[in-house]
């Protein structure tokens, strides 16, 4: 009669996740966190642009809009440059970033 054995899987140690592997994960939750955020407001400014300059009849505001827009665009390319990516292209045409948004920062589209 042969010797019962645990299968592999449960004959091995378990695994723990070590206290740098915890960090890095919280650290990416947080980054992925922030950068929704952002994408969130640039989201929200835009849409508030455009619904403006939807309606001829109110001229006031818009430079507030517009400088809004410009911040939440310029955080989001702070923080894809910080992913090490630096063709904001993708982003410029997913959000539909306007030229004047981008001249604004200093870009071109």
């Amino acid at each position: 009669m042969s010797a019962l054995r645990l299968p592999q899987h449960l004959a091995e140690p378990a695994h723990v996740d070590t206290g740098e592997a915890t960090l890095k994960f919280d650290l990416l939750e947080e980054i992925d966190s922030a950068v929704g955020h952002t994408e969130r407001d640039v989201e929200r400014t835009l849409r508030a642009l455009r619904e403006h300059d939807a309606d001829p009849r109110e001229p006031e505001g818009r430079a507030a809009l517009l400088d809004a827009v410009v911040q939440a665009v310029w955080r989001l390319i702070v923080q894809h440059e910080a992913g090490d990516l630096t063709d904001h292209r993708v982003l410029i045409e997913r959000y539909g970033i306007p030229p004047e948004v981008m001249a604004r920062l200093g870009g071109t589209r």
